[in-house]
């Protein structure tokens, strides 16, 4: 039982190491959950959201995480994409913040096009430099703990792991609020947040990779 216990430790330290950075308000963790209170597109876009996480995770214990970390000009790079995607998806929050709408059938069609919604996810993914730190230089790291490559594996795994748990409990849980955002007043506070969350997050970004 305990070979058992010692041979299942990695993947559940990926787990939890996995659930601890991703379990936090974001642009991404945002986006998904107002797609999972629209219910349009919420299985492409945890999906996208899950296979990102698990390919960076992938990339960070293969070895990647060293890599960048010996190009902090990259990182500054995308941190400043990153922000202005960040900025701009804020004004389209607080521009819908002054024009509320009810959740019903007609907000629905309203959602945009899958594509359009997969594009605009993965420029909350791939353009956030937050992502890179915790996925390949964080957990590929920490990874190191494991030199043997199964445990390694098994490591890398349970991080994905919580990533699919996360992003698809988020999306289609979200409609148990359904019955909230039928009111002009919850999406109103609902998109001020995001608004709010995402110019947060675009200033920390410029402030941590430009101001330095």
């Amino acid at each position: 039982m305990i070979a058992a216990a010692s041979a299942h430790a990695p993947f559940l330290s990926g787990l939890l190491l996995g659930a601890s950075l991703i379990v936090a308000i974001g642009a991404q963790n945002a986006f998904v959950l107002r797609q999972g209170l629209l219910q349009v597109h919420r299985f492409p876009v945890a999906l996208f959201c899950a296979l990102s996480d698990a390919l960076l995770i992938a990339a960070g214990v293969g070895g990647l995480g060293i890599a960048v970390g010996q190009h902090p000009h990259l990182l500054a790079l995308i941190a400043c994409v990153g922000a202005l995607v960040l900025v701009w998806y804020g004004v389209q929050a607080f521009r819908r913040a002054l024009h509320p709408h009810a959740l019903t059938a007609d907000t629905h069609s309203d959602a945009g096009s899958m594509w359009r919604v997969i594009a605009t996810c993965a420029g909350f993914t791939w353009l956030n430099p937050h992502v890179y730190l915790d996925t390949v230089l964080l957990i590929g790291s920490l990874a190191s703990a494991w030199p043997a490559l199964g445990p390694r594996t098994l490591f890398a795994v349970g991080a994905a792991t919580s990533s699919f748990i996360w992003f698809f409990s988020l999306a289609f849980g979200a409609r148990l609020l359904a019955p909230v955002f039928r009111k002009p007043m919850a999406w109103r506070v609902l998109d001020v947040l995001i608004a709010v969350v995402m110019w947060t997050i675009a200033i920390k970004l410029l402030l941590s990779f430009l101001v330095r």
